[in-house]
């Protein structure tokens, strides 16, 4: 007998007749799909012919066994409401199978949300494999959690893994994956494509975004700290990433930018201070925010919000009770962005204070938020308008670009109207500098490329360059300083002595 069918024969004893089986699908994985390892969401009454309503029903009563859930026969599977998913729960779908909304008995917001999202109590070791979700047009902005409006949404989640996420029509209401205060996610092999955010973040930290391909009118990945009142159920840090592997595909029309890290401050709850919409205040041990149009009004708050939860609305002011982990500031920090391939012509970083009529992030007076340690490495510009690379009006500490191929433009630092004391100090503040450095980067501009661009009244940078090669044509480096103060250790062009 030869060691071959030796084998085999030894295999087939075993009762492994699936031989070469992969963990990852588990319907060819030997296991029976009723086994205690598995739930087959078919035998709870899914089926591709069946309403959204009855769907939502079957699909529900296989998510509540917990454990590793598969929906395995391939087909276009109609949803009429949100599904519940909570601890201890794998959701995997197999080859061909999507979920579509559909608007039965009212328009809803997610397909998927995590059950302690509702009661703000942590999930945890949860994962989405293999979703394909079509909006069809069906979006609600936030029905369930104010703030909340991803297709899929997580907040108060650990341990979170959504891989092979598939997406290609995002309206303009809904973000397609939306997580915040977490801890500890991963997020990959996805495509998104449609009108709104790709990937939102709120607070959190440790967290990892890798083989994303994008194709989206607003922001493709926000880090969004603080945020409009309908757009973050919670405020804080988000700290501790990695984002890699992505791709910011070309679109005809666009707003946003491939990435946005968005800063804020507040401050405690004073008799009188005027407020506006999605301004933030502490009070009583928790962090309230207003609700109002956002047209720019300013409204005098005279009675102290101090409700539990919900909403109540004071001297005609709409509060919100946001959440009960109290900070002053929000922001983005130790985060890397490696191997970015930017096609879309748009400012792919975003460092930024927001100052309009849809959100005031920083309160006059609070304590001001420093955005630190974003690192840059092997960005590619692939675009040939006028446009920088990193876009900044916000205090940041350090921004490092690595081994990159850049052209256009670099860095711009723009004023903004939150912290009027620069134009009126002697000194500047220590949080008010910026480090800069460039190190092992092509720079494939032709003739003059503007590196630095400062309006900033006061503004203080240090930038250091080394290591880099000039393959434009004539290239020559240039900065332009209207009020700061730029120092510089250049190996470019143009910059060294």
């Amino acid at each position: 007998m030869s060691f071959r069918i030796l084998l085999i024969s030894v295999l087939l004893a075993s009762g492994l007749s699936t031989w070469g089986a992969t963990k990852t699908n588990p319907v060819n994985s030997g296991h029976s799909l009723n086994s205690p390892e598995f739930t087959d969401a078919k035998t709870f009454g899914l089926s591709s012919g069946s309403s959204g309503i009855e769907n939502a029903i079957a699909l529900q009563k296989a998510i509540d066994k917990g454990g590793t859930v598969v929906v395995s026969q391939p087909g276009i599977y109609k949803i009429a409401s949100t599904l519940y998913i909570g601890s201890n729960t794998s959701l995997i779908f197999g080859n061909g199978v999507s979920l579509k909304k559909v608007n039965e008995k009212g328009a809803f917001a997610q397909v998927i949300i995590n059950k302690g999202a509702l009661t703000k109590s942590y999930d945890e070791h949860i994962s989405v494999e293999g979703l394909y979700v079509i909006v069809n047009g069906v979006d609600n902005c936030s029905d369930l959690v104010l703030g909340l409006r991803g297709v899929l949404g997580f907040s108060y989640v650990k341990d979170l893994k959504v891989k092979g996420l598939r997406c290609y029509d995002l309206t303009g209401c809904q973000y397609c994956l939306q997580v915040s205060r977490f801890e500890d996610v991963i997020i990959e092999d996805v495509i998104i494509k449609g009108q709104k955010d790709g990937i939102h973040f709120g607070p959190g930290k440790r967290f990892t975004i890798r083989d994303g391909v994008f194709q989206t009118f607003d922001d493709a990945i926000a880090l969004n700290a603080q945020d409009y009142s309908t757009s973050n159920p919670e405020l804080g840090w988000i700290e501790d990433g990695l984002i890699e592997n992505c791709y910011d595909l070309n679109q005809d029309k666009t707003v946003g930018f491939f990435c946005r890290m968005l800063a804020g401050g507040w401050i405690d709850w004073e008799k009188g201070m005027k407020v506006q919409q999605s301004d933030a205040v502490v009070s009583n041990g928790r962090i309230y925010r207003v609700k109002m149009p956002p047209d720019g009004t300013l409204y005098e708050s005279v009675t102290k919000p101090d409700f539990e939860r919900g909403s109540k609305v004071l001297d005609g002011i709409t509060w919100v009770m946001t959440q009960e982990q109290i900070s002053y500031t929000a922001g983005v920090r130790n985060v890397t962005f490696r191997d970015i391939q930017l096609e879309k012509p748009r400012v792919p970083f975003c460092i930024q204070i927001d100052m309009g009529r849809y959100n005031r992030s920083y309160y006059y007076g609070a304590e001001v938020p420093v955005q630190e340690n974003i690192f840059l490495d092997n960005i590619k510009v692939l675009y040939n308008e006028d446009i920088p690379l990193v876009q900044v009006s916000s205090p940041v500490n350090m921004i490092t670009i690595t081994n990159s191929r850049l052209k256009n433009k670099g860095v711009v630092f723009s004023g903004n109207e939150a912290f009027p004391e620069y134009l009126k100090e002697n000194t500047v503040p220590d949080y008010y500098k910026t480090h800069i450095n460039i190190h092992g980067c092509i720079f494939e501009q032709n003739n003059e490329m503007v590196l630095i661009e400062n309006s900033a009244k006061g503004k203080e940078i240090e930038l250091k360059t080394s290591s880099n090669t000039e393959l434009g044509k004539d290239f020559i480096a240039k900065i332009i300083n209207d009020g700061g103060n730029i120092r510089v250790e250049s190996d470019l062009t143009g910059l060294k002595k």
